[in-house]
């Protein structure tokens, strides 16, 4: 090869790109925009039916659970995202008091959900039980029709940010030194939309409506249906062990070095 001859990568040779021809005809675009739907409907009518079997099988969980010391808080604490919002030391005491969570399910739409988190006697609020809804407020057409299972139209263009209302309460506070929320408040960004600055107390959660860090799918949709493997470490273990095990092993290779720099170098044996 010439001095200052360039190579061509492969396939750099002009030809044409075999899948650039490809295009959507508008029958075509509507024939999938029919299947999908299809899939979609099919999807939901199976979520209420898995959610109406569920059911019996979380209420004898929940008798089960509920002899075991601070089943709910420890479940919450190892999932990240809940422990990230619980990093007061007051957070941590008040959910100590949880006996008892449960989520219930909307039966039209069961994206949709309220959780309740019951209480013992505390020293924090004089509330037995605190509730977030996340009520489903759908924009129907006037005109819908409901298939045999119970589904309109407007169900399958499901928005979670369109179509649910979250809830907010007044939590009833011993006294001022345990208003958590007043402690502790949610400070957000620059924009109301952004992602809290600080999250403040965890009971936030129940006293503001937005929930801006989605504290509240993340219990229904995996803490809640996963509790036993979250109390006992074993939600996403593989992937989380794995890390920490690497963390680990780095951290004992650095100590290793440490260790050996600070030894006297040994004498070489003469021979």
């Amino acid at each position: 090869m010439g001095k200052g001859t360039k190579r061509t990568s492969p396939g750099a040779d002009g030809e044409k790109n075999p899948l650039s021809d490809v295009e959507l005809s508008d029958e075509d675009a509507k024939r999938l925009d029919t299947v999908q739907r299809d899939i979609a409907r099919a999807e939901l009518a199976l979520e209420r039916q898995a959610q109406l079997k569920l059911v019996s099988v979380y209420q004898k969980r929940r008798e089960v659970v509920r002899t075991l010391n601070k089943f709910w808080a420890v479940a919450l604490m190892n999932h990240p995202l809940i422990s990230f919002n619980v990093q007061h030391n007051a957070d941590q005491s008040a959910l100590s008091y949880l006996e008892d969570l449960w989520v219930e399910r909307d039966k039209q739409e069961p994206r949709c959900f309220t959780i309740e988190f019951h209480f013992k006697e505390n020293p924090f609020f004089t509330d037995k039980v605190l509730k977030k809804e996340f009520k489903y407020v759908p924009h129907e057409a006037a005109d819908e029709q409901a298939d045999e299972d119970g589904i309109t139209p407007s169900m399958l263009d499901f928005s979670w940010e369109r179509d649910v209302e979250p809830s907010a309460i007044k939590i009833n506070w011993k006294d001022a030194e345990k208003a958590l929320t007043k402690l502790y408040p949610r400070e957000v960004g620059e924009d109301e939309d952004d992602m809290p600055a600080e999250p403040g107390s965890f009971f936030n959660f129940f006293e503001q409506e937005k929930d801006m860090t989605e504290i509240g799918p993340t219990i229904s949709n995996e803490i809640f249906p996963d509790a036993i493997d979250y109390f006992l470490g074993k939600a996403g273990g593989d992937e989380l062990d794995s890390e920490d095990e690497e963390d680990e092993e780095d951290d004992e290779d650095e100590d290793e070095e440490e260790i050996d720099l600070e030894k006297p170098r040994s004498k070489k044996q003469r021979i």
